[in-house]
């Protein structure tokens, strides 16, 4: 069935899946990309490229759910593990924390805190764009 999903869908559902793993919802693209690598039909920069805008997309989504959510709920009123240790990475290091929004688990939750507590844009940005790239771009070296 993977196999199906992925020649049918191809680069865009690299681009879905990226998308919605980094988002709070669960996601494989790491698969998806090594499937694609495997497969030769794109340049390996092409499908890491299209990787990572989905993922930061994904991120910026999260971003923004935090940003909203800080309207509403003061980022001291959590009781999340996970946010907890995020929100003390994000109070730390700033927005360069966000280099690790490319981890299970506290990744996303990085990103939500990061809007939760109103960081620049433009830092968290660049930040989870370049450690999302350097994860796509480690795969794909080991599989090509």
């Amino acid at each position: 069935m993977f196999e199906s999903l992925v020649e049918n869908y191809g680069v865009t559902g690299l681009f879905i899946s990226a998308f919605i793993s980094s988002t709070l919802a669960p996601g494989g693209s790491e698969a998806v990309l090594v499937y694609l690598l495997l497969n030769g039909e794109q340049s390996a920069l092409y499908l890491v490229v299209v990787a990572t805008v989905g993922n930061t997309l994904g991120a910026l989504t999260s971003f923004y759910l935090g940003t909203l959510a800080s309207s509403q709920y003061p980022p001291k009123n959590t009781n999340s593990k996970n946010f907890a240790k995020a929100n003390a990475l994000i109070q730390r290091y700033g927005s360069i924390a966000l280099l690790l929004s490319w981890l299970p688990l506290i990744g996303d939750v990085l990103c939500l805190a990061a809007g939760w507590l109103r960081l620049s844009i433009i830092k968290s940005l660049f930040f989870i764009t370049l450690g999302k790239f350097a994860r796509y771009f480690v795969i794909s070296l080991i599989i090509s």
